[in-house]
């Protein structure tokens, strides 16, 4: 994790950010400003204090209204402990002293109508502290925030977009994603591909990259695509994993309506939509939500609680009504007036573990004396029972590391309730076995079999994510061992591997083609690899693996059980070999996986097959066209029946199995 630059300031009256409009006059101010009160009742206050206000971003923030057939701007805030609140903006010469809020109720929201504001005006509240401390914040709930470095909320008006979308909508409440195809594209919007104008930052707005990653994710056919860092952030190289705006798609790639064409249109084209979610830490900047009143109202006020010292990051109070309905809140609110068909939840391990990341004396035990958050635990039933009990078909999709029980699991038991998790130990032990000289993967052979054996615990998601090709990881064509065409051919294998092993898939961008470079967020992909004969082949063998994916409902109807698995050979560690094949739920067009891990050409090759049939064979990694050397593997091959069992079956297949070669049949 980058740590957050601290770039909030004061904003001065002529603020650098956006010409002001004339000052009001105070009296005239005065006479404008309403309370208020209606717009925000008191049984809205109650829910909010209660934790179960989940429309409560419709109230707070800044939003058009027409109060005594005056149109303006509604503006809404939550600050219990400040001694006064004013907005400021473009709308007033950013004078500190026209227009204060009225505090409603105990609860400490503080409202306001301003008649005359309208949109694209830049705004903060000034907060006075009891002490006499002035902070200027930006909006929580504002729902579009200025371009950066600058760093104020920006009034816009959300309603009036044309949705298309519906067909998609209904499709989606209808399915069981647990028996779908899910291939999952994780991208970064800013550096996916740079716009070719020449501009500083180069980057597309959401319209224009939407128009290129359908055309891309079309031919590709992945089902869903993970967009990094939406939420507005204030510093690049923290990747959108450290928020200042929750409810404000970044203006990086322009205005709330253009993010919503974004969906819109993937969902025309039947591409699911996933956001990132950072419910673990905000940033410390002073813009942000630390110390929002002049107190600690988001985070939680002993440091050992409410810091990350490794991140630099403020961690929030799970045990707070009001900042619970903030996070569920938020994951709604993308969910109703975005679209979006999922949330991938950053960091979730950070939150189950008190001393996550901790040294001895930097973490409290819980009440019972161990490390476990017990109200992060309860916040995560309350998020997933909130939105999955009324959303089915949204997908809530843990990142969590460790091996915490019941991640994923029906809402109202025992479990968490999520949706999916993300397979970090596949993920390492992948990895790990990749990067290995041929020579040593004997001795390593049962880190490739071993996430089988814990494979129905949950339901699972393979990540090969942006974090395993940034820090020096290396990319994942270089962490392949040997020769450049030695690193492409593993790789391939590698691939194959993983579209036939259960769970779902998840490749970060450029992985598709093999992006020879780690991974940076101030550049494009390295598009101009696909000239290269090698990178060409890579995209074509990708692109025909997850066209196999889809096509074949055995390699994910039934990902989380025995019922869809079955191990030929698990056992070849001298010659590196695995054979396994994925079974459907009729019987028909199971799949077939035999894997070569080494440089050896293994003549003669024979697998226990479990059925007297032909083998078609749909898959050869070595494939010319894919990069490889061309050895050919017979388009067909007749099991024959054995005097003796191979790998515990009755009939068996044998070919020539070529040097690194994935082979894949279907029966």
């Amino acid at each position: 994790m980058a740590a957050a630059k601290k770039n909030a300031k004061a904003p001065k009256k002529s603020s650098g950010q956006s010409a002001s409009k004339p000052k009001l006059a105070k009296k005239q101010a005065a006479e404008q400003m309403q309370e208020g009160k209606v717009f925000i009742s008191e049984a809205d206050q109650y829910l909010f204090a209660q934790g179960t206000h989940y429309d409560i971003y419709k109230k707070l923030g800044a939003h058009p209204s027409v109060e005594n057939g005056v149109a303006g701007m509604f503006f809404g805030v939550w600050a219990p402990n400040a001694a006064s609140v004013h907005v400021i903006g473009t709308f007033n010469g950013w004078d500190e002293n026209l227009h204060q809020m009225k505090k409603l109720g105990p609860g400490g929201i503080h409202a306001l109508f301003i008649p005359g504001v309208g949109v694209n005006e830049l705004y903060k509240f000034l907060i006075r502290t009891p002490d006499g401390r002035k902070l200027y914040k930006a909006d929580p709930f504002a729902n579009y925030s200025e371009f950066r470095p600058g760093n104020a909320s920006k009034t816009t008006d959300l309603s009036g977009f044309k949705w298309t979308d519906g067909k998609w909508l209904e499709g989606r409440n209808a399915k069981d994603y647990r028996k779908e195809p899910m291939a999952i594209y994780e991208c970064h919007i800013g550096s996916w591909m740079k716009h070719p104008d020449g501009t500083p930052d180069g980057f597309y707005n959401y319209r224009q990259f939407a128009d290129r990653i359908v055309e891309y994710l079309k031919e590709m056919k992945y089902t869903h695509i993970e967009l990094m860092g939406i939420s507005e952030f204030p510093f690049d190289g923290s990747w959108g994993y450290q928020v200042t705006g929750y409810y404000a798609p970044t203006s990086r790639y322009g205005e709330p309506k253009d993010f919503m064409y974004l969906v819109n249109k993937l969902h025309e084209n039947n591409v699911g939509v996933i956001l990132d979610w950072v419910p673990a830490h905000f940033a410390t900047d002073a813009h942000g939500l630390a110390e929002f009143d002049g107190q600690c109202i988001f985070e939680h006020p002993d440091k050992r609680l409410g810091e990350h010292p490794d991140w630099g990051t403020k961690i929030f109070n799970y045990g707070k009504t009001e900042v619970k309905n903030f996070l569920i809140a938020n994951a709604l609110f993308w969910l109703k007036e975005f679209h979006v068909d999922g949330i991938r939840v950053d960091a979730v391990a950070s939150m189950l573990y008190l001393d996550y990341g901790k040294q001895d004396g930097q973490w409290v035990p819980n009440k019972f004396g161990g490390n476990k958050n017990l109200e992060a635990i309860e916040f995560f039933k309350h998020l997933n029972s909130v939105i999955r009990g009324t959303y089915p078909g949204f997908l809530t999709i843990a990142e969590e590391s460790t091996a915490w029980p019941n991640v994923t699991s029906e809402i109202g038991g025992e479990g968490l309730g999520f949706s999916f998790k993300w397979n970090m130990g596949w993920m390492h032990d992948f990895c790990e076995y990749m990067k290995l000289d041929p020579l040593f993967r004997k001795n390593n052979h049962y880190a490739m079999t071993f996430a089988m054996s814990y494979n129905d615990s949950e339901d699972y998601i393979l990540p090969l994510s942006h974090d395993e090709v940034v820090h020096l990881k290396c990319s994942m064509v270089n962490k392949m061992p040997g020769y450049e065409v030695d690193k492409y051919a593993n790789l391939r294998v590698g691939y194959a591997y993983m579209f036939g092993h259960s769970g779902k898939k998840l490749l970060f961008m450029g992985q598709d083609f093999a992006q020879e470079r780690e991974w940076s967020e101030e550049r494009e992909l390295d598009w101009f690899l696909l000239q290269k004969p090698l990178n060409r082949g890579m995209h074509e063998y990708v692109k025909e693996l997850l066209k196999l994916y889809r096509k074949y409902p055995c390699l994910y109807e039934i990902d989380n059980s025995w019922d869809g698995f079955e191990w030929l050979n698990a056992d070849d560690a001298d010659q590196s070999t695995y054979s396994f094949f994925r079974k459907a739920s009729d019987g028909k067009n199971n799949v077939l996986f035999v894997l070569n891990m080494t440089p050896m050409m293994r003549e003669g090759y024979k697998v226990g097959v479990p059925k007297k049939k032909k083998y078609k064979l749909l898959l050869n990694s070595d494939e010319e066209r894919f990069g490889g050397n061309g050895h050919v593997i017979p388009e067909s091959i007749s099991a024959v029946k054995e005097k003796k069992q191979v790998n515990y079956k009755d009939y068996s297949i044998t070919f020539d199995l070529p040097p690194y070669t994935a082979a894949v049949f279907v029966f």
